[in-house]
């Protein structure tokens, strides 16, 4: 983890107070001392710090000597110590937003923990103004659920890496979970107390995405008016999870790279490079080896983020396993909704399993969602599933793409569904409304069945002039 910086403004100099010995015993941190005003100045234009102490001697009164390092660094959290401490110059600091104050003859007693407590809020501070900006989606379901063999591989490659620090590439259509993959490699490591970072490269402007991930010092560009931590600097002693790695424009996979290969950060308008501690888990739902042949990608960022990879299975191959989440996401929506409903009816449950499923599991879950929402009857069935999803797996089922009895009989009560609907309009020339009639159905569901076989009602209309 990187060391604090701190800035000392003492006329004295290094040898005016024990300055090292104190923090020395707090913990290893870079210290500074200048011994005037103009050279502090100077070192506050041109570095970053993390914490001031102001002494004030000969000169400038504690009050005013505190004023003019904060107009040059209003973030800086500080201490002032005054060897003439009076209550007035106490009030007037602290009105000013100063961390502590000291009289000198309570340094040695009083300044490790003003300035561990000043550490420890600034880190506190920066930590919550950037969890801010990190807007976490929510999850589908807090661990995996499943038991096909493409998952068991899943299960066996996340228990023998998830120890490691190794970068991980994740790969797999969108919906699949692999920012799940990612946030159970971290609870699994020894990183699990650190925090874990999601950074959605997509959803972030290419004019901002280097100041997101690498922070930015204050006046580093229009706009800067504060110094901010970047994604990858909070994630130190954790993970990282770039998410969609793939949308990363050129230039900054470049920087990525580096970063990844020094382990080191460089704040935008900084000087100084910050050692970093962090694990990448990277994911993208496009072909990234097709880009990399094609030049979208840097072939050494892929190298280096490609060190394990995990292959996320689309949903369509996991078999038995989308019975296991239609279940479990029609239970928790019955919780939520406080609904009587009983879950899902079979017939409901072989339409999801005909189902091509090209949003994977979050696709599944809304889907479960809006049935356990529509259904006025004990349990959701067929009628209370979107009609896209139903007549996507009709066309399935009779193209013979699945097996077994329930795929047999689907096919049957699919090629029934046509034929009875093919007479019927037949019959009433095309008219929906007498059809309707015949069949005894809402209009509304015989649209449905049509829309589901490609059945047009015009088609069926006879030409007057035959």
């Amino acid at each position: 983890m990187r060391q604090p910086r701190i800035l000392v403004v003492d006329s004295a100099g290094p040898a005016g107070l024990p300055y090292a010995k104190l923090v020395a015993r707090l913990q290893p941190l870079e210290l500074r001392v200048e011994s005037s005003l103009e050279k502090a100045l100077g070192s506050l234009s041109r570095d970053s710090w993390d914490l001031g102490i102001v002494t004030a001697r000969s000169g400038p009164t504690a009050d005013v000597l505190y004023g003019a390092v904060k107009k040059a660094d209003p973030q800086l959290p500080m201490v002032v110590i005054d060897p003439h401490a009076s209550v007035d110059t106490a009030r007037a600091c602290m009105q000013a937003g100063a961390g502590d104050y000291l009289d000198v003859k309570r340094v040695e007693t009083d300044l490790e923990d003003a300035l561990e407590r000043l550490l420890r809020n600034s880190r506190r501070i920066a930590a919550e103004e950037l969890l801010r900006r990190t807007v976490e989606r929510s999850y589908s379901f807090d661990d995996f659920l499943g038991e096909s063999p493409p998952m068991q591989k899943v299960y066996s490659i996340i228990d023998r890496v998830a120890a490691s620090s190794v970068d991980v590439l994740v790969t797999g259509e969108t919906g699949t979970g692999k920012e799940l993959v990612a946030r159970s490699l971290h609870r699994r490591s020894r990183r699990a107390s650190g925090p874990f970072v999601p950074v959605d490269c997509g959803a972030i402007p290419d004019a901002l995405l280097e100041s997101e991930l690498f922070g930015h010092e204050r006046g580093a560009f229009t706009g800067a008016d504060s110094r901010r931590m970047g994604l990858v600097e909070f994630a130190d002693s954790g993970t990282l999870f770039l998410d969609e790695v793939g949308e990363l424009p050129l230039p900054l996979q470049a920087k990525l790279l580096r970063v990844l290969q020094e382990r080191r950060i460089r704040r935008v308008g900084a000087r100084q490079e910050n050692a970093v501690d962090v694990r990448v888990v990277a994911a993208t739902s496009r072909d990234i080896d097709t880009m990399v042949e094609g030049g979208e990608f840097r072939r050494d960022l892929f190298y280096r983020i490609n060190v394990v990879r995990i292959d996320m299975p689309p949903l369509r191959t996991r078999g038995d396993d989308i019975g296991l989440l239609a279940e479990a996401f029609a239970n928790r929506a019955i919780q939520e909704m406080g609904k009587a409903a009983g879950g899902l009816s079979s017939d409901a449950y072989q339409v999801l399993r005909s189902y091509h499923w090209p949003g994977n599991v979050r696709e599944l879950q809304n889907v479960v969602r809006r049935a356990v929402a529509m259904t006025r009857s004990h349990v959701a069935g067929v009628e209370d599933l979107p009609d896209e999803v139903v007549a996507a797996a009709g066309r399935n089922g009779a193209d013979g793409n699945a097996v077994g009895f329930f795929a047999q009989r689907a096919e049957q009560v699919a090629r029934f569904e046509r034929q009875y609907l093919t007479d019927l309009l037949t019959r009433h020339s095309g008219d929906v409304s007498a059809a309707a009639r015949e069949a005894r159905l809402p209009r509304g569901t015989l649209y449905r069945l049509m829309k589901g076989h490609a059945l047009d009602a015009p088609a069926f209309r006879k030409d007057p002039k035959a």
